[in-house]
Order: structure tokens, then sequence, then C-alpha cells
């Protein structure tokens, strides 16, 4: 009869028995099914990849690698408020153009000239060269295509004009304001005297704005086309020795974008070489029939089919397919070969067992071991990535659609095709065939005699030993020896444990110091020719940033001098944010109303006020362009404020913030805008963003654990594993130069699911240890999954290790964060994990579960549970 207490035991503290068990029976009936008939199940997934592959016939159609489009939040609010100045205040550049009115970038083609060796980019010989790239800019067409002011083209730089003149002629040029003139973005490294002339300049920048809308809209974008392709061996070709000449388009940033994708093509094929070869060097034995070389090729294709798989059904689905998704394959094949290792490792492991010769029973024991691992850690993933879709940026939903649907085919693969291949292989052995010609292998009388290296190749073992027997890995024997011994002595328990306290305070203090946001310029390549443009815009025109529009969005009474004060008030409130300089603003209202005291015009009601409006636009035409009126009312119009020393993504932010609090404040109702606040709006939501993500997948990670996993203690300390690498990665990614963006966000997602892969599978084992006491059972789950999970995270990291030759931040980026998260969830899971599973002794089976070891079946019958 049962042992009340043990079944007492079994109804109160293993209902989560309930979920695991069926899980078991279903996944034994898998591999019973496979292992009868395994054809199937190598052709079915070879023949699904292969229509499914079909999907990149759509690859071209499907590529969405807008940058405003999917590395900026789809609802920012930026974006409502261009729309907005779009339609109250629409651009005519054949016309009236202004560049600081333009509700986008514009068309342009940028230049800095920067004066060669400490020299003065006003000196003679660099205005001479100055002059004659100007030339050779305009003779290419440019006057044709110009953005104009009236009839002429728009000056790409205000100093242009004096360049040709004597030196006399700038004696008296001032800075940053000269004749009226603002020069504070077309100058720049300039020296000034105590009288604030300007006593040398560095750098000059060429701005060539084109014609963006209407007829020559296409020939714009045609001329930027030919620029870029053209200017470099035009530089060449004057060979400039006064000036170094950096160049830039509107076109630039999207096309070196573009382009990314293109310069990792060529690591899949190395990234495939070294995981191909580690595999196989894993499951190298010193024998020609054990040898499982074609297991670990297999297991790598398994997981290729995924990748085919997966994205072939994402391109028919209409998925966008953005440069982000690149990384995927890279990481998909990590763990792939990750999961082949779980199921080697349960393969070889039931071989040992008494009773388990009949091929049936033991895949059906492997199945029943090895893919309830893999089924939790698969899961955990799949969720992590299905969650991380919950975003504002489209590059992250798209790139966690692809990966998402990537793990689930690999599982997939998995338990179908790489479990017929382990049943093929296991038959070639049992046939005693060669690994490579799968002839038979006979027996030599003269074994003795050769030498080992012609036995293990030629005969079948290295010894006289049956070339099928099997034997415990050396590695697994290490763990069980050595490594987990060590780890369990009570001083070395100490030190760990102080070595985690040095590792969290070094994670939350990496934490304080995590900068947000993409800088533009990391979407090119290290060798892109926009890097040395940013870097000479960064050096000598980051004083001055953007200038930005405060629009008055409704219908206000001007007129009115209670509003007209109101307006001023909200004004001088704006100028007075640190990052705004009030001498270089911009208001038609000031002007008006000066205007309107020094010529004595009647301005106190609607009538006169709009009437007399004329009258200011002859004076200044520019100002036309900045009042949406109708007949009698105004509808919108906006003023202008010069922003400074605006030179990091903290400034960034906080000026965005301010800006819009500011502005929010204001008794009028008004709107603040730049074009740059498109990238800017980022900021608002993707330390949001990213918290979001990761507390709702580490919720659903401690869900599915307490349903999987046949002990809650355990789940928490599985959940602790995913908050304690989160913070880890989060932490010490800052100081490997990683910013919280987009392209960082979708890997801190990626390690909520790799963070529960580690420390499940060691957890896991370790709960269901029969083993007597903490100490033993630590021991035992090191020596059954310390290799697996050490290979796997070898395997992993060889997937993306390539990625660290990249030369584009964000295949770089994913390499250094999937490098951190292999780091710290191997750590966890081959040390702080074990190590404190210890501390609970109480973890786990009653001793009462002990007593027949070998013969008790793992779990009980269903009397276990109501």
């Amino acid at each position: 009869m049962e042992d009340p207490r043990r079944q007492a035991k079994g109804c109160s503290c293993r209902n989560t028995d309930c979920v695991e068990r069926p899980l078991r029976r279903l996944f034994e009936g898998l591999g019973v099914g496979v292992a009868a008939c395994p054809w199937p199940f190598v052709l079915v997934p070879l023949l699904l990849s292969g229509g499914l592959g079909a999907g990149f016939l759509f690859l071209l159609q499907r590529q969405a690698n807008d940058i405003e489009g999917q590395f900026t939040p789809t609802s920012g609010p930026a974006k409502a408020e261009r729309d907005f100045v779009r339609q109250h205040f629409p651009t005519n550049d054949s016309e009236r153009f202004s560049a600081q009115r333009l509700p986008t970038e514009g068309a342009y083609a940028a230049l800095i000239a920067v004066a060669a060796g400490e020299g003065s980019v006003l000196a003679s010989p660099a205005r001479r060269d100055v002059l004659q790239l100007d030339r050779t800019v305009r003779d290419r067409g440019y006057e044709r295509l110009c953005a104009r002011i009236g009839s002429a083209c728009a000056s790409p730089n205000p100093l242009l004009p004096l360049l040709g003149y004597a030196a006399a002629a700038l004696e008296n040029l001032t800075f940053p304001v000269s004749g009226g003139t603002f020069l504070g973005t077309a100058l720049g490294g300039v020296l000034t005297d105590a009288g604030g002339r300007v006593v040398s300049a560095r750098a000059l920048k060429l701005v060539y704005y084109l014609q963006e809308h209407g007829p020559a809209a296409a020939e714009s974008q045609q001329w930027l086309e030919s620029f870029l392709q053209e200017i470099p061996a035009e530089l060449v070709k004057l060979n400039f020795t006064s000036i170094q000449v950096t160049y830039f388009t509107s076109l630039s940033r999207q096309q070196e974008f573009e382009g990314n994708t293109k310069t990792v093509i060529p690591l899949f094929s190395i990234t495939y070489f070294l995981t191909i070869t580690f595999s196989v060097v894993s499951c190298l034995r010193l024998s020609c029939v054990r040898n499982n070389v074609w297991l670990a090729c297999c297991g790598v294709v398994s997981a290729g089919l995924a990748v085919l798989s997966s994205f072939g059904l994402m391109l028919f689905c209409g998925v966008p397919f953005v440069v982000t998704v690149a990384n995927a394959p890279f990481l998909i094949l990590g763990v792939g070969v990750d999961d082949m290792f779980i199921m080697i490792a349960s393969w070889e492991q039931s071989s040992r067992k008494k009773g388990n010769s009949d091929i049936k029973s033991r895949l059906a024991e492997t199945y029943s071991e090895a893919a309830l691992s893999v089924t939790i850690t698969t899961l955990t993933d799949v969720l992590a990535f299905f969650i991380g879709t919950w975003t504002a940026f489209p590059s992250v939903r798209s790139f966690c659609l692809y990966t998402g649907t990537a793990f689930v085919f690999c599982y997939i693969y998995t338990m179908t095709f790489f479990g017929a291949i382990i049943v093929l292989n296991h038959k070639r052995e049992q046939g005693n065939r060669h690994w490579l010609t799968c002839m038979p292998v006979g027996v030599d009388k003269d074994q003795a005699e050769k030498s080992c290296l012609y036995n293990a190749c030629c005969i079948g073992s290295c010894s006289r030993q049956s070339s099928q027997s099997e034997s415990e890995h050396p590695m697994s024997i290490f763990f069980k020896k050595y490594y987990g011994p060590f780890f369990t002595n009570k001083w070395i328990k100490l030190l760990m444990v102080l070595l985690y306290g040095a590792y969290l305070g070094g994670s939350i203090y990496g934490c304080t110091l995590i900068r947000e946001g993409i800088d533009l310029r990391n979407l090119a390549s290290d060798d892109s020719y926009v890097i040395p443009y940013y870097d000479d815009d960064n050096k000598y025109f980051s004083v001055y940033g953007p200038r930005v529009m405060v629009v008055i969005t409704e219908s206000v009474d001007y007129w009115n001098e209670t509003v007209r004060l109101g307006i001023e008030n909200c004004m001088q409130n704006l100028e007075g944010i640190s990052y705004v300089d009030k001498n270089f603003s911009e208001s038609w209202l000031r002007v008006y109303t000066k205007f309107a005291e020094t010529t004595m015009i009647n301005i106190s009601n609607r009538t006169l006020f709009i009437k007399n409006l004329s009258k200011l636009f002859k004076i200044f035409p520019s100002f036309e362009w900045d009042i949406n009126k109708t007949q009698d009312k105004i509808e919108a119009s906006r003023f202008f404020i010069q922003t400074v020393n605006v030179t990091s993504a903290v400034d960034e932010k906080n000026l965005l913030n301010q800006l819009r609090e500011t502005a929010k404040q204001c008794s009028i109702p008004l709107m603040v805008y730049h074009p740059a606040f498109i990238y800017y709006d980022q900021y608002l939501v993707i330390v949001q963003n990213t918290v979001q993500n990761v507390v709702i997948a580490a919720g659903a990670m401690l869900v599915v654990s307490l349903l999987l996993i046949p002990n809650p203690l355990c789940c928490l300390w599985v959940t602790f594993a995913i908050a304690s690498v989160i913070a880890g990665v989060a932490g010490f990614m800052t100081f490997w130069s990683v910013n919280l963006d987009s392209i960082s966000m979708i890997n801190l997602v990626i390690c909520i699911g790799f963070s529960v892969d580690f420390s499940a599978h060691i957890s896991y084992v370790f709960v269901t240890s029969r083993e007597s006491s903490a100490n033993k059972k630590a021991i035992e789950a090191l020596s059954l999954l310390g290799y697996p999970v050490l290979q796997g995270a070898i395997s992993t990291i060889l997937g993306v290790v390539v990625l660290a030759a990249a030369k584009a931040y964000i295949f770089r980026t994913f390499f250094k964060i999937m490098f951190l998260v292999i780091l710290f969830g191997g750590l966890h899971g081959l040390v702080f994990i074990p190590v404190f599973l210890t501390f609970f002794g109480n973890l786990g089976r009653s001793p009462h579960d002990t007593k027949s070891k070998e013969l008790e079946p793992r779990f009980r019958n269903d009397k276990d549970c109501p």
C-alpha cells in the first residue's frame, strides 16, 4: 500500500505534475512514432521548407528599410506636428524657399570644407578652393533644379558672395551674426577678437537645396544620385591642397543604411562553417561507427530549415523585411544547435539505463527527458519575441515576428526531423556501419597490432571493445567528478556569493549610466563617406542646434493686447530654457507690434490687424509664409527660436522634453516642431517600451515555469535569473558603449528568453533529481546538463561572433549584447544558480522518494493528483 504521506505530498505539493506528466506522455508517444517510422519525419520538413522557402521570391517587395518608418515611434507626436505644419504652412521651393521653414529635411547636397593643417578657411588659397568647389557643383546642372527665392537660387552659404573679393571684404565680419545674417550654421571653428570680429575659421558649410516638390522633384532625386556617384572622382580630380572636403546628401543616410544588409551576407557562410565545425568536433568519437558527424551536421541543417521556413512564411504573409532581421539567422543557428546538444545528451544518457536497449523505448525516454526541457526554453523564447511585438518601433516588431516564428519552426524540426535523424543514425550504428561510407565494418584479426588511429578510423573503436558500447562523455565526467564538487565546496560557495554581489553592484551602477537613443551616424557602415561628414559637422557646427518652430495652433485674437502679452510671455518662457539663445529668436508678431508703434498704425481690432499685415509683408516678405490667414482671421502662425549646445543624446532628450513641457504650460495653444524631432521622439518611449516588454515577458516566463517546472521555488529562481541577467546586460552594455535604442531593445527582449534557457535546464534537473542532498542534486544536474549547456552557450556565441567583424553598428551591437546575454546567462546557469540552489535542500523530491532510484519511475501515477 502506498505511503499516505507520499500520497498527500503528491497532491498538495506536486500539482504542477498534472501539466508536466501529460506532456511527458505526449512526447513519449511522439518518440515512439518517430522511432517506428522515421522517414516521413525527415521528408515532410524538407518538403515543407522547400515550399515555404518560395516566399523568398517576395523578398525585394517586402524590404522596408525606411529609417523614419522603422526606427522612430509609430505614433510619435512629431509626426502629427509635421502634418499640421504641412497643412497650414505649405512650402513652395520653386519660388519662396526657406530652409528653416521646411517641414522636412528637404532635398539637398551638403559639403563641408575644412582648412588644411591649422589654417583658416577664410584665407585666400582656401577661399579660391571653396569657390572652385562651388563652381563644380553648379556646373552639374544645379541652377536648373535649385530651390529658389524669387528667380534666384537659394544661396548654399551666405558668405559665398564675399569669398571672391579681397580679404578686406571680410575684415568686418562678425560672428555669429554679421550684417543681420545668422552665420552660426554656415561657419565653424571660429575664432573672434574682443570686438566679436572673425579672426579665423576652420570650416565652411555649403548646402545646395533642390526642389523637393512639383515637376522637378524626380529630376532632383536623379541629380542627387548622380552627385553621390561622381563627387568622389571629382574631388580626386580637383586635388585641393588648401581644404579637405566631406560630403552628404538627403539620400545618404537611407542609402547607406540599406547597404548594411549586403555587408553582412558574406558572414553567413563563415557562421555556418564555424557552427558546423564546432558541432562536429563536439560530437566526434574515437569510433568510426559511433562517430556522430552526420548527426551534428543535420542538427545545423535543421536550424537552417527553420530559417528558410519561417522567413518564407513571413514573406508570404507580407511582414516587412527590415535590416535588423538579418541578425536573426545567426541567433537561430546558435539556438538550434543548443537544442541539438540537449537531445544528443539525453539520447546518450538513455543508452546507459538498464532495460533500455529497444530504440522505441530509448527515443521515448529521450523525448520524455529532453523534449520537455527544450519545450520550456522554446516557449519562453517564443513568448519573449511575440511580446516584443508590442512596441512602438516597426523594426523591432518585424524582427520579433521573424525570429519568434523561426524559433517555432526550429522546435518543430528538432522534434521531428532531428529526432528521425537520431533514429537513422542509431540504425546505422546497430548495423555496425561506417559513419562516412555506411559500409559494414568488419573485425580485423590483427587489430591489436594496429595503431589506435587506424582502429578508430577503419575498424570501429580505438580498443577491442565493441564499437557499439556506450561510454560516458569525458566532459560529463569532468562536471561530475571535478567541476560539481568544486563549486559545492562551502568556501567556494561563499566566494561565488561575493562574486555575484560584485556582479550585481556593477550591473546596477551601469544601469544608472544608460544612454538613450540611436545616433543616426550609426546607421551607416564604418567605412562610409558619411562618417567623416558627421565628424566634421559635430566638431565644427555643433554649437548651434535646430532652429525650432513655435506654432500657435488655433485661431486667437492677436489684436487683443492681453493675448499678445500672453504670447510674448510664452515666447519668453521658451527662450528661458538653457538650450535656447533668445538673441536669435524670430517673431513676426514682435516685429509687427514694434512696426505699428513706430508708424502709428492701429492694430487694435480684427479688421485693422489683418488689413495692415500687407504693410509688414512689403518690408519683411518672409513673414507672409509664417501666417496662415483667411479673409477675416488667422488660422495659425509660427515663430522661431534658436537652440544651442545640443551635442548629445541627453541634450536632445532634455531639449525636447523642456520645449514641449513649457509649451504645454502656456495659456496659448502652442506646438514646437523641427524635423529632427521625428527622431528625438524615440526618447519618449524607448525606456517605457523596454520596461513594459521586459516586465510582461518576465511575468509570462514565470507563468510558463510554474506550469512546466514541477517546483514553485525553482520557478522563482528562474525568474530571479531573468531579472539578474537583464540587469547585468543592461548595466554592462553601457560600459561597452551601447545605447538603449530600438536595436539594443531587441536584444534585451532576447535576453529574457536566453536567461531562462540556461537556468531552466539546470534547475529542472535539480528539482527532479532523486539524490538525497542539495549538493548531490547540484552535482547531478551539472554532470547531466553542464556540458550541453556549455556547448549551447559556445555554439550561440559562435553563431554571432562573426558579427563582431561587421562594419555596421547594428550588427556589432547585436554581437555585443548577445555576447553579454550568453556570458551572463551561462554564468548563471553553470555557476550562480547551482550554488544558490544548494542553499535550499528542500527543493526537488522528498527523501522518501529516493529508496528505489533505479527502479522507481520518475513520476508516480495519476493518483498523485485528483
